[in-house]
């Protein structure tokens, strides 16, 4: 078979497969989002991307490469925006945000729905997020953005939680505002906040991390056989 050769109908052709491809993972998102992985059907979603499911698994392979496809995607929205805001336009960058929030509504339930999923693809799913916050982390430590921590693992592990959480309570969070569901409003009042607890810290002063310090340096050592009363009793004393 004579190979054909490279043009403009063929980058044609590759676009409008790409265009195809990114129509399937979309309407995959929205699906996923408002029914979860297992109540969605690859037949529903090739109806709502008008494709038919032939296409669709020619393209992802099956429902859980589609499913991969709409991690990585939505991981590097959310990501992407995160991690632009650091920069000299972090201002501009910020207000589009704030502005875009029905726009970023169908990735938002994908992922209240995909994390909390009791599965290995749930796992990879914040595992990936913890990966991408952990070097966020060691990028802006060595650009002098961020004070060294003590523990960065960790460090990683809870600023990842603080993130996705209101993601996934999303309905407690707006309720808490006195909203239905996150607004612009909601979130432009948020912003200071959050961002001042990041900057400046919660407490005055360390006589909380000192007294952490010192409680975490004394070790706790094995009981002894000093009385009934006793603190310290070994509940159950060599004979």
């Amino acid at each position: 078979m004579t190979e054909q050769p490279f043009s403009i109908l063929t980058m044609r052709s590759a676009a409008e497969d790409l265009t195809t491809r990114a129509r399937i993972r979309d309407a995959a998102i929205s699906r996923f989002g408002q029914q979860g992985f297992a109540s969605t059907s690859v037949r529903q979603i090739a109806q709502d991307a008008g494709v038919s499911p032939a296409l669709i698994l020619h393209h992802f392979g099956s429902k859980e490469g589609l499913r991969e496809v709409c991690d990585a995607h939505v991981v590097n929205e959310f990501v992407a925006e995160r991690d632009g805001m650091t920069g000299a336009d972090a201002s501009r960058l910020m207000r589009r945000a704030l502005d875009s929030l029905e726009e970023r509504n169908a990735g938002l339930d994908y992922l209240a729905r995909m994390l909390v999923d009791d599965s290995g693809a749930s796992d990879r799913l914040f595992d990936t997020f913890l990966s991408r916050t952990r070097e966020m982390l060691r990028e802006q430590i060595a650009e002098g953005t961020m004070r060294p921590q003590s523990d960065l693992e960790a460090t990683a592990v809870y600023m990842t939680l603080y993130g996705l959480g209101p993601v996934i309570l999303r309905r407690q969070l707006a309720r808490a505002f006195g909203e239905t569901t996150l607004t612009t409003s909601l979130l432009e009042r948020s912003t200071i906040p959050v961002l001042e607890l990041y900057t400046h810290g919660l407490y005055a002063d360390d006589r909380l991390l000192v007294a952490a310090k010192e409680a975490l340096s004394r070790r706790s050592g094995p009981r002894s056989d000093k009385g009934e009363n006793d603190p310290n009793q070994d509940p159950d004393p060599p004979r």
